[in-house]
């Protein structure tokens, strides 16, 4: 288990960075000034410049997506119910998010921002729960159509 933790959390450092990467074009093109912004401008301000802003979020977002990596076995608990790895899932994600998202400014320091923050995650979480329902339910009538067929 704990191989696979860390096998899952080492394949997940760079996909969060990339993703982070990708979220930094796309905020750069919607502020539409021409200009790239490797972070934002109230994480360069809190750190005194670009390039600890940079260095900072590079750090967390490996980090992040680490996390949710590692939190990804949380699935493969065949003797958990649904509602335990969907709970233990959102619990562990959801508390990196915010723990992420709060030091890289992703979100706004107050409580509407917190809300915000955490409506955005809980959406985002309902797909992925949905998609996760649905390859449960087809495991399950694929075992059932094989026990009939016996």
């Amino acid at each position: 288990m704990k191989k696979r933790i860390l096998t899952r959390s080492l394949m997940g450092a760079p996909v969060g960075l990339t993703i982070c990467t990708v979220i930094t074009i796309i905020s750069s093109i919607n502020r539409g000034t021409g200009e790239y912004y490797p972070a934002s401008p109230a994480l360069m301000a809190a750190c005194g410049g670009e390039m600890r802003a940079v260095v900072l979020q590079t750090v967390l977002a490996m980090a992040y997506g680490a996390m949710w990596g590692g939190a990804s076995v949380i699935w493969e608990m065949e003797n958990w119910s649904l509602l335990k790895m969907t709970l233990c899932h959102l619990a562990v994600c959801s508390t990196a998010s915010f723990l992420i998202a709060y030091p890289l400014r992703w979100m706004s320091h107050d409580l509407p921002g917190a809300f915000r923050f955490f409506g955005v995650i809980f959406a985002v979480y309902a797909v992925i729960w949905f998609s996760k329902y649905r390859a449960i339910k087809r495991q399950v009538e694929q075992i059932n159509s094989k026990l009939e067929e016996r």
